[in-house]
């Protein structure tokens, strides 16, 4: 049977077909390492937590605030790419706390009383990690002014790729950094699968010849993960619960 696979979460338009190459690479490595059914290309589905636990999944990439959570029982972690950008440090990375330059808040605390935009509920670097900034200082109470927070990857390609998409834009500060965004795979892959995609992930991800689009994508490097590499994204829920900001 063939598998499926997708690469979904940094994979804007201007850069997929570098995600493409990464895809051959790594697809390529998967066959030489003897797993079975590899498709040739990556799919991009419109629903990615369908993608995520539909029957079949050879390698995707999620927030790890999900797998952490929701999706804890559909998904094994694999590993955790390391990227170029600012904010982002080894294996872990951040969000950025966007105002507009022209709002002139200079702290977190000057933005009670408006707006705040999230993309979901279920995102770490748009929700999760900004609850963390805002529960110390809400006093368990509603807080907000016009911001967002904006994982520091996704910034810093906009910034390449899309900087009149920033204009009158600034950054108001940073999260603390966690675990980036895992590479996953399917809950029923068994030890020895899981140990294979693996050794593929890090020959796909040193590759010489892949280096300028390692370097379109921000890549810097890979770890291997785990579960429990993420427990910092529960920490983070966890202290802002018993700070009594749940929401």
């Amino acid at each position: 049977m063939l598998a499926h696979a997708s690469l979904p979460m940094y994979d804007l338009p201007e850069v997929a077909d570098c995600t493409d190459r990464l895809w051959a690479a790594i697809a390529e490595e998967l066959r030489h390492g003897g797993v079975r059914g590899v498709p040739d290309s990556l799919e991009r589905p419109a629903d990615h937590h369908d993608a995520w636990r539909r029957s079949g999944l050879l390698l995707s990439q999620s927030c790890g605030y999900p797998v952490a959570t929701e999706l804890r029982g559909a998904l094994r972690v694999v590993a955790t790419p390391h990227y170029a950008a600012p904010g982002c440090d080894g294996n872990r990375y951040s969000s950025v706390v966007v105002v507009r330059a022209s709002s002139r808040i200079t702290s977190l605390g000057a933005l009670r009383g408006a707006v705040c935009a999230y993309n979901s509920r279920d995102s770490q670097s748009g929700y999760n990690a900004f609850r963390s900034l805002i529960a110390p200082i809400a006093a368990g109470t509603p807080f907000f002014a016009d911001v967002c927070a904006v994982d520091c990857v996704t910034w810093a390609l906009l910034a390449r790729h899309r900087c009149a998409s920033l204009e009158g834009l600034e950054v108001l500060c940073r999260s603390e950094p966690v675990p980036g965004l895992p590479l996953v795979t399917a809950r029923d892959r068994t030890d020895a699968e899981l140990e294979t995609i693996q050794r593929a992930l890090v020959r796909a991800f040193t590759r010489p010849g892949l280096s300028d689009t390692r370097d379109a994508l921000l890549i810097r490097g890979l770890s291997v993960s785990t579960l429990d590499t993420y427990e910092p994204l529960l920490a983070m829920e966890r202290a802002a619960v018993a700070l009594r900001y749940p929401n």
